[in-house]
């Protein structure tokens, strides 16, 4: 007897009018994940750029005798507030992923073990925000919460990737052949940019812009960890720039092309950012656009790697 068979007829009755190929709804939910993904980035850098870290004083009430914000906790509190909700936000649209992709969860596991991953993650999110805030807005704590927004763009990415049949076992069309080397640079391009997020991490926890006047700092030396940081971000820029040479030398077109001249985009537009607030100041505007570039790092470099291992080589 199969495991459908079990669940009882209202269940049976509405699974049966659920897709059995992936369609429009589901890779717009996969895009919209992505997205949703990226504004939670920017709504955390929000959070922590206008002192708005303890906005909710406590959690996972707002205040001690409110779900939500109140009129009397002025903006710091509506922008907290607002950032948790759209956490919720994310897992509904991680739910109704799953729900249309029931009747594929054999079929087209990778889309569906991707989409749980998604949803696992989420409650997970929340409850390091929830430390976060008990915390005292603990500058480790705080790069762990960024950190896993970070690996939820990863997982967004891929997902993105699979529903428009770009790569895995279900590609729509056939990638054009690329030289060997394109793939381990990719993947080293990948991995410099995950390191380059986490040491990103470190220097917010060593700089100004703590989130609330009175949160701790990391006490390591700016200026130090700024330059450390700095070196998988040449390191990105050469794997990128040695792609790009190959890409326009042996004329190679179709995805690989536009992920590896969008990985240079975002890239070059990360740098320009970091060198900027580094010589300004660090100005809270700049360290937030520097926060989105990071998310866009991230899903580019992603991308870019997962497009390159599934393409044929020469």
């Amino acid at each position: 007897m199969s495991t459908d068979s079990r669940l009882p007829k209202s269940i049976r009755q509405m699974a049966a009018k659920l897709p059995t190929e992936v369609n429009s709804t589901v890779r717009r939910l996969a895009m919209l994940s992505l997205i949703g993904q990226t504004i939670l980035v920017v709504t955390g850098g929000a959070v922590r750029l206008t002192s708005s870290g303890l906005g909710c004083p406590t959690w996972p009430r707002c205040t001690n005798g409110s779900l939500v914000n109140t009129p009397e906790m002025g903006i710091h509190g509506f922008i907290e507030f607002g950032n948790r909700m759209l956490t919720f936000a994310l897992a509904a649209v991680a739910v109704l992923t799953l729900v249309y992709l029931w009747n594929l969860r054999k079929h087209r596991r990778d889309l569906f073990l991707l989409a749980l991953g998604l949803l696992a993650s989420i409650p997970a999110q929340a409850i390091i925000g929830g430390i976060t805030v008990l915390s005292n807005l603990n500058p480790w704590v705080v790069g762990l919460h960024f950190l896993v927004s970070m690996a939820l763009i990863v997982f967004s990415t891929l997902l993105v990737n699979r529903a428009y049949g770009r790569t895995g076992r279900f590609m729509t069309r056939p990638l054009e052949s690329i030289p060997g080397a394109m793939s381990p640079v990719m993947t080293a391009v990948a991995f410099f940019s995950a390191i380059a997020v986490c040491l990103g991490v470190v220097v917010t926890g060593a700089g100004p812009h703590a989130g609330d006047a009175n949160a701790p700092r990391n006490d390591l030396d700016w200026d130090l960890v700024s330059h450390i940081h700095a070196v998988p971000a040449y390191l990105i820029t050469a794997g990128t720039l040695f792609a790009v040479y190959l890409v326009l030398r042996k004329g190679i077109t179709g995805p690989f092309r536009t992920a590896t001249l969008t990985l240079l985009a975002v890239t070059v537009l990360q740098a320009v950012i970091g060198f900027t607030q580094y010589y300004n100041g660090i100005p809270a505007l700049l360290v937030g656009a520097h926060m989105l570039g990071a998310a866009l790092l991230m899903s580019a470099a992603t991308n870019a790697a997962d497009v390159a291992r599934f393409s044929p080589k020469r």
